[in-house]
């Protein structure tokens, strides 16, 4: 069954996907809540949205690293239920996981992990009680592979996708949709079109927002990341561990050249 969706709640929205995830729902009429730190980002971005597709848009600043801001969200969405949630606010430490600060990494598992289940948490119990609903859970390609220079930033991914096909599995029949949306490289701007490796934002949200609308678990935008899946899953793991390890060297030693 394709849902449509009257009333969004996303998270990391002031830039980025998910500034285009806001922007796409807004033109097709849905009413939104834009939850992200910067409170005048969000502002802007309410406004320009609010007079272009005539949609309420309500803003709701927080950090989702803070237990006390990403209660604030959790009450607003089990006072407020919405028909979709996404959760796409993430952050990445990248660097070898001894020099990067613990402090850092924790709060990547914050973010990237603790958040998405209790926003996920706080969402589902109203969506199963009406029987209809979706939650977008953005992960990424590196979930389905090591990842050497960004081990816990790949590790929190690989939990929200694990996460998300579960649920997925739970709720089935329940006219509830839950999808893990997993993008390789994409544009946090619009500054250029789409190459071998790079996708854009709105291309990545918009496969995204179909998904979900869809039912289906699992979302990897791009012809060139759809065709790389089956390998990253067929391959041999120590190839694929000794392939990114290289790569990483690779990176950090131009990186270090420069």
């Amino acid at each position: 069954m394709h849902q449509e969706f009257r009333t969004a709640l996303v998270t990391g929205a002031s830039s980025g996907i998910g500034e285009a995830f806001a922007a796409l729902l807004a033109a097709r009429g849905t009413d939104l809540v834009l939850v992200a730190r910067r409170a005048d980002l969000l502002e802007r971005l309410a406004g320009r949205l609010a007079e272009r597709h005539r949609v309420g848009v309500q803003v709701l600043p927080a950090d989702l690293t803070d237990p006390a801001q990403l209660e604030r969200v959790e009450r607003k969405l089990r006072g407020e239920p919405v028909d979709l949630l996404i959760n796409n606010a993430g952050y990445g430490a990248f660097g070898a996981f001894a020099e990067i600060p613990l402090e850092d990494q924790l709060k990547e598992i914050d973010l990237n992990v603790r958040a998405v289940v209790r926003l996920t948490y706080a969402a589902l119990p109203s969506m199963i009680e009406r029987g209809r609903g979706g939650v977008l859970n953005v992960a990424s390609m590196s979930a389905f592979t090591p990842s050497p220079g960004s081990a816990t930033y790949g590790a929190t991914k690989a939990y929200v996708q694990a996460f998300t096909e579960s649920l997925h599995a739970e709720l089935q029949g329940k006219g509830v949709h839950v999808t893990a949306l997993c993008p390789g490289f994409t544009r946090t701007d619009e500054t250029a079109g789409p190459n071998l490796l790079w996708l854009r934002r709105v291309d990545v949200a918009r496969a995204g927002l179909e998904a979900v609308a869809a039912g289906r678990a699992l979302c990897v935008p791009g012809g060139q990341y759809k065709a790389l899946l089956p390998l990253l899953r067929l391959a041999p793991r120590f190839l694929l561990r000794s392939a990114v390890n290289r790569a990483w060297q690779l990176a950090a030693e131009t990186k270090i050249g420069d």
